[in-house]
């Protein structure tokens, strides 16, 4: 059984499909690529698919995973291209791996957020920032299945920065005819887990900031994070580094 690691996108009005949309959407997308999946034992067999560190619905993302498991070998890359062209533009494949090491889940250790505050004046959003990374912490709510949630969202928090507009390369991301502010951070992938919209949250609790109009949000990266500067790095180069065992040799 050979196994196969993805990383995929989520752009534009795809950015509002939920996770089990996206679910059904790649299961077809399997059929149609012909892709020969193993499936589970049991009278319900389904195919082996592993889901790691999904985006919330209405937010974008560059760097969304997931790992498949083939009941025959497979060259990545035209498999790659299959499923991308058999999925709906704006869920994009963009990069398949042979699976060499073990854990994707547990390197996905934290997250890069980007988000665009249109109606908010750069400067006002730097001194926001530099009071919530002043904060010891910064206790929230969210409402939750079991009533509301009270957590510091100061802890998961590792970076937090204004990013000049003209860096950023997506036009629709570049609005010219009015304020807008780009912030971008690093956030650790906790218990609770702490979202983009919670350190919204923060950011109002700690420094009276208010959006005008809710955030476009966009996962930029996920994966390891180095500890020393603070940046998250590919969760799939251990995969691409490692150096492949024959089969039968171990």
């Amino acid at each position: 059984m050979q196994r196969i690691r993805l990383r995929y996108t989520k752009r534009g009005r795809l950015r509002f499909t939920s996770h089990r949309d996206f679910q059904r959407a790649f299961e077809r997308a399997l059929r149609r690529a012909e892709v020969p999946m193993a499936y589970s034992a049991g009278f319900t067999p389904h195919p082996k698919v592993s889901y790691a560190g999904a985006a919330p619905t209405g937010v974008g993302s560059e760097a969304e995973y997931l790992e498949i498991a083939l009941a025959k070998a497979r060259d990545p890359e035209p498999l790659r291209a299959l499923l991308d062209a058999s999925l709906p533009a704006g869920l994009d494949v963009v990069e398949a791996v042979e699976v060499r090491t073990p854990g994707l889940a547990e390197r996905l250790e934290a997250s890069v957020w980007q988000l665009r505050l249109d109606g908010v004046e750069p400067q006002d959003v730097r001194r926001a920032a530099a009071v919530f990374l002043a904060a010891d912490t910064v206790e929230v709510q969210r409402d939750t299945k079991n009533g509301v949630r009270t957590f510091d969202c100061r802890a998961a928090v590792t970076r937090l920065e204004v990013v000049d507009t003209d860096a950023v390369h997506n036009d629709a991301d570049r609005p010219h005819d009015r304020a807008c502010a780009i912030l971008r951070l690093v956030v650790r992938h906790l218990t609770p887990a702490v979202r983009p919209d919670d350190v919204l949250s923060g950011l109002q609790i700690a420094a009276d900031l208010a959006p005008p109009v809710p955030a476009a949000v966009t996962r930029l990266a996920q994966g390891p994070l180095d500890e020393e500067s603070g940046t998250v790095t590919d969760p799939l180069a251990a995969d691409r580094d490692a150096v492949a065992v024959p089969a039968g040799s171990a």
